[in-house]
């Protein structure tokens, strides 16, 4: 098996010169003996694994799903040409855009299974898991085009080098969300349940989590977009039934030893003493489909450094998101302090993800070096701290990180969380603004299974969002339904895509990207500061950000186009 994928690899980089669809020939399949058991099936599928996203394109990298390339995070790195409008057409796929070449070798992989399958002299039940993940992970790598591109070539079978796809016009992009929702259908039944598959392994359940994704997405760009409000309404619902039939299914994840803090250990669990409450990542209900990792096969990036301080930072903007303990946000409610007195008086009675994700002045924080981590997960772990009465350093916008940094001790690169690729608070939320949207309201009783849900999991005493809540306030529910999706999937890859689906880009990401505001205990600290300062008196990370009706999709490469002329530029590009 490993050398005909090896062989089937040497035949496709032959073909880059003469396609653009990066495909192999049918002449390389020839040999039947290497598709009589049901191993080599399995085998052949599990290279699909290691397609999906993960820490390395969407937190640490430049990915372009990445919170980087929003309007809530930023790289002290430098300015991001994604994010403030500066990109070009690129001469080549590469990874800036998920690499358009590798999408379609994908494709064919998976083409080249379900072919096989369809042959298959043995009991077809026997290969069941890997042609629903061949159905799961062509689906997969459609989406990833579908969000990056819009319209696309569906190549549904094995193509040959003279097959006529190759140079091809796109196909129309609500046409490619229904093949891969038909994909998403197909494996659903084919997939094992949850229960039946170790961990890491895709599942039926995964696929509807995933089908909820998609439909939501080319809903609400269908809605908005091209304004067909038929199919957007048909997509919603597709959401909403894929949803609902993984209901209960899961669960958040919770704790009432680690309490309000239960969201940020989430994200760090490990089959090693990790959090005060000495769970591992068999507490875990919560995550449907993740990259996992081990100790011995860790992440291999150096998560920690990367999202622990400034070397990422939070805008105001979304820390403004956040609401009060009452359930109002900072414009309404008394609860709010805003006077900057102290570096951390706007963090008082506040939703408590706000300190879970951003890491709060004055507090105690540890990370996974030797003389700085935790060890007693009580009290006198303070003696050993990374910092106590933490205070922001001069620079940057002053709201630093720390959401998947490690406090055990463990050396860089070697942590071993695991990526959420599908969690169910995102499908839950994902119900509940397709109902909004489908219906143009939202019962009591669905809040309550959803944003309530994730609202509540560390705000026990916040109120409930409810219709009469909403009215009496003066909220608007699809502006609450969204605040609540934009806190609860932060730094997970969908800021930016659902900014793209709503159609607000357009009006969100030019604005700038500012920090604290410099008064207070900041004016006093802040000597160093060298960024200029708006008519609020906040700091200035980033301003002349552009974003136009153009980057609502990526350019496709250059030479894909002298390739196949037929493919046609995206607009305006």
């Amino acid at each position: 098996m490993k050398k005909y994928i090896y062989s089937a690899m040497v035949a496709m980089m032959a073909l880059f010169t003469t396609s653009c669809l990066n495909l192999e020939p049918k002449d390389q399949l020839a040999d039947n003996s290497l598709w009589n058991k049901p191993g080599d099936f399995e085998s052949f599928a599990n290279q699909m694994y290691g397609w999906t996203n993960s820490f390395h394109e969407i937190v640490y990298s430049n990915g372009p799903h990445g919170d980087k390339r929003s309007d809530i995070l930023c790289d002290k790195g430098g300015f991001n040409i994604f994010s403030n409008g500066q990109n070009g057409i690129p001469a080549s796929s590469d990874l800036s855009t998920g690499n358009y070449k590798s999408f379609y070798y994908h494709i064919n992989s998976c083409n080249i299974l379900l072919s096989r399958s369809a042959a298959y002299a043995g009991n077809v039940n026997d290969i069941r898991q890997a042609v629903g993940e061949a159905h799961f992970f062509r689906a997969y790598t459609y989406y990833e085009l579908l969000t990056i591109y819009g319209d696309v070539i569906i190549a549904d079978h094995v193509l040959d080098t003279d097959d006529p796809l190759l140079k091809a016009s796109r196909n129309n992009r609500l046409d490619v969300a229904k093949f891969i929702i038909k994909d998403l259908r197909d494996a659903a039944g084919l997939l094992k349940n949850k229960n039946e598959l170790e961990q890491g392994r895709v599942s039926s359940e995964a696929a509807l989590a995933f089908l909820s994704r998609v439909a939501l997405y080319e809903a609400s760009w269908q809605k908005f977009h091209v304004k067909n409000e038929n199919e957007a309404n048909a997509l919603y619902t597709d959401a909403i039934n894929a949803s609902k039939e993984i209901l209960g299914k899961f669960e958040l994840f919770k704790n009432d030893q680690l309490g309000t803090e239960s969201y940020r250990y989430l994200f760090i669990l490990e089959d090693a003493a990790c959090n005060p409450a000495g769970l591992t990542k068999s507490a875990n209900k919560e995550f449907i489909f993740s990259r996992c990792y081990t100790e011995t096969n860790p992440i291999g990036k150096n998560i920690t450094k990367e999202t622990f301080g400034n070397a990422q930072m939070s805008t105001r903007k979304f820390v403004d998101m956040f609401l009060c303990q009452d359930g109002l946000p900072i414009d309404k409610s008394s609860q709010y302090n805003s006077t900057n007195e102290k570096m951390d008086s706007e963090w008082e009675n506040r939703d408590n993800r706000l300190s879970n994700i951003l890491m709060r002045p004055h507090g105690t924080f540890w990370n996974n070096e030797p003389n700085t981590s935790r060890t007693s997960w009580d009290d006198n772990d303070r003696t050993h701290a990374s910092t106590t009465n933490y205070k922001p350093s001069s620079g940057g916008t002053g709201y630093y990180t720390h959401k998947y940094s490690a406090e055990r001790n463990v050396t860089s690169e070697y942590e071993s969380y695991d990526y959420p690729i599908i969690r169910y608070a995102e499908v839950l939320l994902n119900l509940a603004e397709a109902l909004y949207e489908r219906d143009g309201k939202i019962s009591d009783g669905d809040l309550n299974q959803t944003v309530n849900q994730t609202r509540r999991r560390v705000n026990p005493e916040m109120p409930l969002l409810t219709n009469a809540f909403v009215s009496a306030n003066g909220l608007d529910m699809r502006e609450e339904i969204r605040r609540e999706r934009t806190i609860e999937l932060f730094n997970e890859g969908f800021r930016l895509d659902d900014l793209k689906r709503w159609k607000t880009a357009e009006t969100e990401m030019p604005m700038d990207l500012c920090g604290i505001t410099l008064t207070g205990e900041f004016a006093r600290e802040w000597n160093l500061n060298t960024l200029p300062l708006n008519d609020k008196g906040q700091v200035v990370f980033e301003s002349g950000r552009k974003f136009t009706t153009k980057n609502y999709l990526y350019p496709l490469p250059s030479d894909e186009l002298q390739l196949n002329p037929n493919l046609g530029q995206n607009p305006q590009w």
